[in-house]
């Protein structure tokens, strides 16, 4: 009998796919332009396309806040239950929040 894997992408086969439409060709270039200053909001939203500064899934949807930068990433402070988590994400992974933050 084989063990269950218990890798970094594990059940995620709906959740880190695109649609059709989206598949293929080069990411726009606007995501990697894309700059963030501290204390911005964000949502987490991971293009599975771009594995270099990949977020955990259990982050994908989540709204934080940018803390700094690193190098090309930024440090987000997410909320995770009760806990707050500093996660390190790279500009592809992240869209700006436009929605009213409550709570």
């Amino acid at each position: 009998m084989v063990t269950h894997s218990k890798g970094y992408r594990t059940r995620t086969r709906k959740l880190l796919t695109k649609d059709v439409r989206e598949r293929g060709g080069v990411p726009r270039l606007s995501l990697l332009m894309e700059e963030f200053k501290e204390g911005d909001y964000v949502v987490i939203k991971i293009n599975p396309s771009i594995h270099k500064g990949m977020p955990h899934r259990r982050y994908h949807g989540k709204v934080g806040i940018v803390q700094g930068k690193r190098g090309k990433a930024y440090i987000v402070k997410v909320n995770l239950g009760d806990k707050e988590k500093i996660i390190i994400v790279r500009p592809e992974h992240l869209v700006r929040f436009n929605g009213i933050k409550s709570g």
